[in-house]
């Protein structure tokens, strides 16, 4: 098989929390005063924490102090933590666990590129806690997508060189970051039509046939 391992980005490939940044985003702005809905929420797909809140902030007629979006940072992750408790392995489609399995069956390694830092915490609450071989997230990079950090170190965690690792991500960003870290992506949802996707996934079990070329 062309591909060794595969590194896949969490949030809308394996599981939905989209519904939940939402509402903690929503909530923080309504408390500041700001304007948000859910285009303005589209443009956080894939970005970092921090790079959020700067995008959540651009409505507001003040300047905020380096502190004080620390704080408005780490108060929206606790509401969005709140959330995700509500998750359950019943938020894991059984095409996707099924797919893994077979993924695995194999002899793919399975990995995680996650820019989000509560990435570990979703695999608990879906039943996947364990089941990766590698799960690089927002707590071992220093820099989102879409540079190639979070694959290129997930790669290195699954000991497989880049041109042997497939990403698979919903978002431009992480297509691109995928490209730069010299990776091919299979792109999925929104992302399949990044002209820079190596393939276009209808569906996520379509990743047997893409495996097996």
């Amino acid at each position: 098989m062309k591909y060794q391992a595969i590194i896949f980005d969490l949030d809308g490939v394996i599981c939905h929390t989209d519904r939940y940044h939402y509402l903690a985003w929503k909530q923080l702005a309504d408390e500041l005063g700001i304007y948000f809905d859910e285009t303005i929420n589209h443009r956080l797909r894939g970005v970092s924490r921090m790079e959020s809140l700067e995008i959540v902030l651009e409505r507001s007629d003040r300047t905020f102090t380096e502190e004080e979006k620390l704080l408005y940072a780490e108060k929206k992750n606790e509401v969005y933590k709140e959330l995700l408790k509500q998750m359950s392995p019943k938020d894991l489609s059984e095409e996707v666990k099924q797919t893994l399995d077979e993924l695995r069956a194999k002899g793919l390694k399975l990995g995680i590129g996650s820019s989000s830092k509560n990435a570990r915490f979703i695999l608990s609450r879906i039943g996947l806690e364990d089941y990766f071989d590698a799960v690089c997230d927002g707590n071992c990079i220093s820099r989102s997508k879409p540079d190639p950090e979070v694959f290129v170190k997930a790669a290195a965690m699954l000991s497989t060189p880049a041109e042997r690792c497939l990403v698979v991500e919903d978002a431009k960003a992480g297509v691109e970051a995928a490209v730069a870290g010299g990776m091919d992506c299979a792109a999925i949802g929104d992302a399949r039509c990044c002209e820079q996707a190596a393939h276009g996934l209808t569906m996520f079990s379509d990743l047997l046939k893409v495996a097996a070329d």
